[in-house]
């Protein structure tokens, strides 16, 4: 008897374990297919158009414009110039932007608000890149990689955005409750394949959205928008890796043209940018958040010299740091060893403190290393 009362008490624990485990998953699931964050799926209709626009869409994901591996490169090694810390001992300090709330056609400013963020007046557009004001890069608010500086300026301080330009669904560069309270002033989107469907499903008009497919191009008022490749991948959940595209973009208005990286690592694809476009007076370049297992995915700042000097950039700005601390290299190594590198290439730059409000014709005044006195 009293086997059978022993045998009947683990039994019972173990279906009690099995509930528990069976009661998160659905827990999990519930959460992974309602939580908005998370973004939409495209639909058979959807699939369909993406297989007509690009042969790099093949069975219902989207196929790297070069291989990649995102677990590790022997021939890489993590040795990183500045010798701080991951993230500064304080906040960054930020500049309040002076920005035009209505730009002139003459007009071309760039504002660097932390990360991959940027707001970039030209031919008298407001043009918002990878928009993120949250926190917390994160499909929820209390967990994930918090920001280490703050955003210069609320949503509420922007002015009207002609054009939100998205480069890829990864939460540092597409966030909703960004997009979510940022809607109301936003007049267009222009994202890559597939992030169109987290946009829809976060209420944002259809009429709103243009979605680009690698080599397409479309005009808004006097510029020129070009979708071009990247090296990397996308991801929101858990099952979806690479349902939407990534891309960089070309912007070619009637007297500069520009260059924005999004998230990228080195490849052939910038020689064949140049071959199509030609010079480009300013590139924005991806060049934080690398290591040896992301190498393929993300440039070391030499890498990202290299990248614009193939571009034939007059300037190069880094951009992808001093906001989130994604990888393992000390905060200000992006900007270090890119402007260092840049200074052997004799290759231009630019570095604007978080929030300063640059014109392109001056961008002289802004080369200062700024961080050099922040530990």
């Amino acid at each position: 008897m009293k086997n059978f009362y022993q045998n009947h008490r683990v039994l019972f624990v173990l279906l009690c374990m099995i509930t528990v485990l069976l009661v998160l998953l659905l827990l999990g699931f519930l959460f992974l297919h309602f939580w908005p964050a998370f973004g939409g799926t495209p639909s058979k209709k959807d699939k369909a158009n993406y297989a007509s626009r690009t042969e790099y869409y093949q069975d219902g994901k989207f196929l790297p414009y070069e291989e990649i591996h995102i677990m590790g490169d022997s021939a890489f090694t993590n040795d990183f110039l500045s010798t701080k810390k991951t993230k500064p001992q304080e906040k960054l300090p930020t500049v309040t932007p002076t920005w035009e709330k209505e730009p002139s056609k003459e007009d071309f400013t760039i504002t660097w608000l932390g990360h991959s963020t940027l707001l970039i007046q030209i031919e008298g557009l407001n043009i918002l890149v990878d928009p993120i004001f949250s926190e917390v890069a994160s499909p929820v608010s209390f967990i994930g990689p918090k920001r280490f500086t703050d955003v210069p300026v609320s949503i509420d301080d922007l002015p009207v955005i002609d054009i939100v330009l998205i480069t890829h669904d990864h939460y540092d560069h597409l966030d909703y409750e960004t997009i979510r309270k940022l809607d109301k002033k936003v007049r267009q989107y222009v994202v890559p394949l597939g992030v169109e469907k987290h946009l829809e499903r976060w209420k944002v008009k259809k009429e709103k959205i243009t979605n680009m497919a690698w080599w397409e191009e479309i005009t808004i008022s006097d510029l020129v928008i070009g979708c071009t490749p990247a090296k990397h991948y996308s991801q929101r959940g858990l099952f979806d890796r690479n349902q939407t595209m990534v891309a960089s973009y070309v912007l070619k208005g009637t007297k500069y043209q520009i260059y924005e990286s999004g998230d990228t690592g080195f490849g052939n694809h910038f020689q064949e940018i140049y071959q199509k476009y030609g010079d480009f007076d300013l590139v924005l370049m991806d060049s934080g958040q690398y290591n040896s297992a992301w190498h393929d995915i993300h440039m070391t700042p030499e890498e990202s010299v290299e990248a614009s000097k193939i571009l034939n950039a007059k300037v190069a700005m880094p951009i992808h740091w001093g906001s989130f601390a994604l990888s393992i290299h000390p905060w200000d190594d992006p900007a270090e060893a890119f402007t260092t590198h840049a200074e052997r290439e004799k290759l231009e730059t630019v570095t604007p403190r978080i929030g300063e409000t640059f014109s392109f014709e001056e961008y002289s005044n802004y080369q200062e290393k700024w961080w050099r006195d922040i530990s």
